[in-house]
């Protein structure tokens, strides 16, 4: 998806396509965005099988939509690969539970994964970034996309106790589960793909509880974020081993799915913008805004999804009661009345209260680690390499949830201080 708009453009609003995966792979739908944001904040879509979902985009509509469980439930699915069909986890799975659940579950879990607790990870993640970038400074061809896949497992993977041996396994799974369509993930047909991901994924973390238990393991040991899991307790009662695997499969796909397409993006971004790449360079201390303003400008995840518990207003129209409600998070980032000049990319951006991370009970739960490691990588980045520059094209996934790239292939100059 692109992520610098071409010109404004005309926009049939009634032929618009939300679920065409070509605009997302090839196309720009950013200027579709826009011109729903100005004159159909609440858009109605019937798709060729019956399906139907309403589209909110404003950056206002967004947050009430992912951010009041009351009126927009996340009890029958929050993904639009899922639409049309009940997520069988409900109730279960953390992100598809509603508070009062919802709240006991992750704030037991996210004792691990606050600011202050994942402090103390900094220079083991330093670390494992400057390994990361080590191939690149022979300033041969590096296709930083595909690369990027694995550093959220060579960041999160120790940390939550996963052995290297089973990484690459880990993120195709989890790249299969966000874009199912894709050449590049797919296995047979789309549902084929997510049905075998879901599956081994979850499979995988019940195993690794099953293994923890047969050595004597019950999660009170101070260990990994998967062991802390055994040990959560919601209300009075502690997670089943069901619960377990889930929320397990769940924290996997957090931790492997947005940070690779945020990093691949702002890169892409910093080469067409060189302006913007020596102005951070020049400035370390920018990094902290950069990090941000990465989050904003990539929107990984492009959107959530909740169904309306009865019929409400929002956007000027109504959406019926059970209605599909799609909140567009690469729409709302780039609103005109919370962004000044929001199709910018600016190192500088200081008011930025993005939604990347989400809105409300789901905001995600390891946005602070995603954050340091985002603030380091760019760090190292810029501290090593005095240029990038694309030594090819580009090519983006194929996917309607998540924005990023599959490939891209650029040239790294060594800086000469090192």
């Amino acid at each position: 998806m692109r992520l610098a708009p071409g010109p404004a453009r005309a926009v049939d609003l009634d032929r618009v396509d939300l679920f065409d995966l070509d605009l997302y792979t090839s196309g720009d739908p950013h200027p579709i965005w826009d011109v729903m944001r100005a004159e159909a904040p609440l858009h109605h879509q019937v798709l060729p099988d019956g399906r139907e979902f309403w589209s909110v985009t404003r950056y206002d509509d967004v947050c009430r939509v992912l951010g009041d469980h009351r009126e927009f439930t996340s009890e029958r699915g929050t993904v639009v690969t899922h639409l049309g069909e009940d997520d069988v986890a409900a109730g279960t799975l953390m992100t598809s539970t509603d508070p009062p659940r919802h709240t006991q579950v992750r704030r037991a879990i996210g004792t691990r994964l606050t600011p202050r607790a994942v402090a103390s990870w900094e220079e083991t993640i330093r670390r494992s970034i400057v390994r990361f970038l080590e191939p690149a400074l022979d300033g041969g061809t590096w296709d930083l996309a595909e690369k990027a896949l694995r550093l959220p497992m060579i960041v999160a993977g120790p940390l939550m106790g996963i052995p290297e041996r089973d990484w690459d396994e880990l993120v195709q799974l989890t790249a299969m589960v966000t874009a199912p369509s894709d050449p590049h993930f797919q296995h047979g047909s789309r549902e084929a793909t997510l049905a075998i991901s879901h599956h081994e994924l979850v499979t995988y973390v019940r195993d690794w509880v099953k293994g923890r238990r047969a050595a004597g393991g019950d999660g009170t040991a101070d260990g990994s974020l998967l062991d802390h899991l055994m040990s959560v307790r919601a209300g009075d009662a502690p997670l089943t081993d069901e619960e377990i695997a889930l929320d397990g499969y769940s924290l996997l796909l957090g931790a492997n799915v947005t940070t690779p397409h945020t990093v691949s993006g702002t890169v892409l971004t910093l080469i067409e913008q060189p302006d913007q790449f020596a102005k951070a360079q020049a400035d370390p201390t920018l990094m902290p805004s950069l990090a941000e303003e990465a989050l904003r400008w990539t929107s990984a995840a492009c959107n959530f999804m909740r169904y309306a518990t009865g019929d409400i207003e929002i956007g000027g129209g109504t959406i019926p009661a059970g209605g599909a409600t799609v909140a567009w998070i690469g729409s709302a980032n780039r609103d005109a009345t919370q962004f000044p000049d929001p199709h910018r990319f600016d190192v500088t951006r200081r008011e930025n209260r993005h939604v990347a991370f989400g809105f409300g009970p789901h905001y995600c739960i390891g946005a602070p680690l995603a954050r340091m490691t985002l603030r380091i990588f760019f760090t190292e980045l810029l501290q090593r390499f005095e240029s990038i520059e694309l030594d090819g094209e580009p090519q983006h996934l194929r996917s309607y949830f998540i924005a990023g790239m599959t490939h891209l292939p650029v040239v790294a100059r060594r800086r000469k201080t090192l």
